[in-house]
């Protein structure tokens, strides 16, 4: 059975960041491809970012391209989500979830494990 577990949120002013990791229990990280995902009150679970099973892709949403980088360690049954530059809409409970395959995916449909959730929220 697998299991995730973010950490890594908390309260942090404009422009700070955090870097949030989620470790993956269970069989085969390294053959899966991963990805974090957000909710903000009131509103639908978004992507964020994802990252294939061997680490060599990536992708973002527009949103946070170029301030959030994401990154695996595949011997360490780990993916991180290092967040820069971060704005109060960058507020939300923070998803960490195994894709069902090793390629790349943007919608929750393509994920089949989901962590618990870390809450990040950035004060103006």
């Amino acid at each position: 059975q697998v299991q995730l577990v973010e950490s890594g949120g908390g309260l942090v002013q404009t422009g700070g960041s955090l870097r949030l990791s989620c470790a993956f229990s269970g069989r085969a990280f390294s053959t899966y491809a991963m990805g974090w995902f957000r909710q903000a009150p009131g509103k639908e679970r978004e992507f964020v970012s994802t990252i294939n099973a061997r680490g060599s892709a990536t992708d973002y949403a527009a949103s946070v391209k170029g301030r959030f980088t994401i990154s695996r360690d595949n011997a360490k049954n780990t993916v991180y989500l290092q967040m820069n530059s971060l704005k109060p809409d960058d507020t939300a409970v923070y998803y960490c979830a195994k894709a069902a395959r090793s390629w790349i995916g943007v919608n929750t449909a393509e994920f089949d494990f989901w962590g618990q959730g870390t809450q990040v929220t950035v004060s103006s």
